[in-house]
């Protein structure tokens, strides 16, 4: 994670929500970046690419990245 995203988990993290599940490890960055270009071009609109990784993450919870991705990609096809 590069050290302007580190800065933003860093503020982003409370008592109740641990810096450690806030790393983003270059796989997960992968898929975010695909789930985000995907929905820029499928849909023609570029906002709706971090609205989509917004979702993403409401979504997680303990479900893993790959498996909502998935989903994402079958919807998109």
């Amino acid at each position: 994670m590069d050290e302007w995203l580190s800065r933003a988990r860093n503020a982003i993290a409370t008592e109740d929500v641990d810096r450690a599940l806030l790393e983003l490890s270059d796989a997960d960055a992968d898929t975010l970046l695909d789930l985000a270009r995907i929905a820029a071009h499928v849909s023609g609109e570029r906002t709706n690419a971090p609205l989509l990784c917004y979702l993403i993450g409401r979504a997680q919870g303990g479900r893993p990245l790959d498996e909502l991705a998935e989903a994402v990609r079958r919807s998109t096809s």
